[in-house]
């Protein structure tokens, strides 16, 4: 009797497309992912070992006539997978995303080395007192939850400081990377040579804000919109999108929805994958939800602009709603026990 092959997963398959890729191609999908998708792709594309010719004909769903006698050795793998974020993402950020992915794997001598193995308690004493351009240069190239642990543990004054100079890095001369070098007691073997490093941006702002606890957003933003408001609105509008909405629990959501009509959820979600959007349905009840799938079928196609507007509604009523402190994002408050 034949039995037919355990279907692979989602991440595996997309992990090995990427190995069927030319190196070039494979870095340009990539340089397009979320550093979380980053890590989890990459995990797998190490974890996976011998690439099987039936896992390959699944991933690529019968597309590849010649699939079926093709195997990929798993010799190698993270110097494969290294040398693929390398060229999507560059040296910072790729060595930063293989320490999590292999961090038992022999690397090169790196040019950055930024305490990746530290914990948000074991840094705030290594830059107690250091300059915000320095604490800046510095979180920008952590994840956003380490990122958010120290700035939480900074003082409130200085806070605002330095998520505003995170915001305006922009190009860092190597001479500051230098600096920092020998702030985190020479961890850093060598810089990154005469060329400057883009870094930081309202998005990364945004990222270690959102990671926070509230009353961090609630002291930070304030002040940066009396420095700058044209930057505080940059930050706000990467803070809140729609996709940040997927994480809200169920009593969040719901309370999100009744503040939506119709219409314009089964427009936002027209936009998004079927997957996506459950974290909507389950806060629905059986019914309404089977309701909302039936529109979303019978609306037919829809200009990007309609989806895109649809969308924003329903953010800026998320975002009032957190105002209000009805819906929660992130950590919550550290206000209260």
């Amino acid at each position: 009797m034949t039995t037919e092959a355990p279907e692979i997963s989602g991440p595996t398959r997309a992990a090995v497309m990427m190995m069927l890729l030319d190196d070039s191609h494979a870095a340009t999908l990539l340089a397009q992912l979320e550093p979380a998708e980053l890590r989890l792709l990459g995990a797998k594309m190490c974890e996976i070992g011998e690439i099987d010719a039936e896992a390959i004909t699944q991933a690529l769903q019968g597309f590849v006539d010649n699939a079926a006698q093709v195997t990929i050795g798993a010799n190698d793998r993270v110097d494969q997978v290294r040398q693929l974020m390398t060229s999507a993402v560059g040296d910072v950020k790729a060595d930063n995303l293989m320490q999590r992915i292999a961090p038992d794997a022999p690397r090169p001598g790196s040019s950055l080395e930024l305490a990746r193995w530290l914990t948000p308690h074991a840094l705030v004493p290594l830059v107690q007192g250091e300059h915000p351009q320095a604490l800046a240069v510095l979180l920008v190239q952590l994840d956003p939850d380490v990122a958010a642990g120290v700035l939480h543990a900074l003082p409130d004054a200085l806070q605002p400081q330095v998520v505003h100079r995170i915001a305006t890095l922009g190009p860092v001369a190597p001479e500051a990377i230098a600096m920092l070098e020998d702030l985190l007691a020479q961890r850093i073997t060598e810089c990154h040579g005469s060329a400057a490093l883009t870094m930081g941006g309202p998005r990364e702002a945004a990222d270690i804000i959102n990671a926070s606890v509230r009353a961090v957003e609630k002291r930070v933003m304030p002040e940066i919109a009396k420095q700058d408001k044209q930057l505080a609105k940059a930050i706000e509008n990467e803070m809140f999108k729609f996709e940040h909405l997927f994480v809200l629990d169920e009593k969040s959501m719901g309370s999100l929805l009744r503040e939506v009509d119709s219409d314009t959820l089964i427009a936002a979600l027209k936009g998004i994958a079927p997957d996506m959007r459950e974290c909507f349905f389950r806060a629905m009840s059986s019914r309404a939800a089977e309701g909302v799938r039936d529109e979303i079928e019978a609306r037919g196609r829809m200009k990007m602009a309609e989806v895109v507007e649809a969308q924003k509604a329903v953010v800026t009523a998320a975002r009032r709603l957190a105002a209000e402190g009805t819906i929660v994002f992130g950590a919550g408050d550290d206000d209260y026990v």
